[in-house]
């Protein structure tokens, strides 16, 4: 199957036009924000280049494009813990994408072995050393045992 993106011609079509016209930033890049597709919960937030949407399209698997690795990747080739996709949204300009997936296995999407990589939140009074909290107490997973002596995909 190949699969081709319209031209962005104009505002209009972009914003209401029945065609995907994707608008990738200088970088070739797309954000992409994961949720879980039965209960919404936020899963993570990755990039696309426009191989990584094809291919996302084309095996209804989601692809990302690692800029840590600087290549593609599918979501979960190392853990098992794929993402199938159940939808895909697209916002007004189509500059943002929204897949609502099904992880397999115990459902996790965080390289850290927590469910959701936005497992801790900010709290308000910044001014304080301890300014985050955790909402997500225990990991679904132990990335030692998953990932073993990959290198960690955070950079400094």
């Amino acid at each position: 199957m190949v699969i081709r993106f319209d031209k962005r011609v104009s505002v209009k079509e972009v914003e209401e036009g029945h065609s995907l016209q994707p608008k990738f930033n200088e970088s070739g890049l797309i954000p992409v924000i994961t949720t879980d597709f039965i209960d919404n919960v936020v899963l993570m937030h990755g990039y696309m280049n426009e191989e990584a949407l094809k291919k996302s399209l084309e095996t209804g698997f989601v692809h990302y494009w690692s800029r840590s690795r600087n290549s593609l990747w599918i979501k979960g080739e190392s853990s098992g813990l794929k993402q199938k996709i159940k939808e895909i949204k697209i916002d007004d300009d189509q500059d943002c994408l929204w897949f609502s997936v099904k992880v397999s296995g115990n459902g996790a999407s965080c390289h850290v072995g927590y469910r959701s990589c936005f497992y801790r939140k900010v709290k308000m009074n910044i001014n304080t050393k301890n300014n985050l909290e955790f909402i997500e107490k225990d990991k679904v997973f132990d990335p030692i045992k998953v990932y073993g002596n990959a290198p960690n995909p955070t950079k400094l």
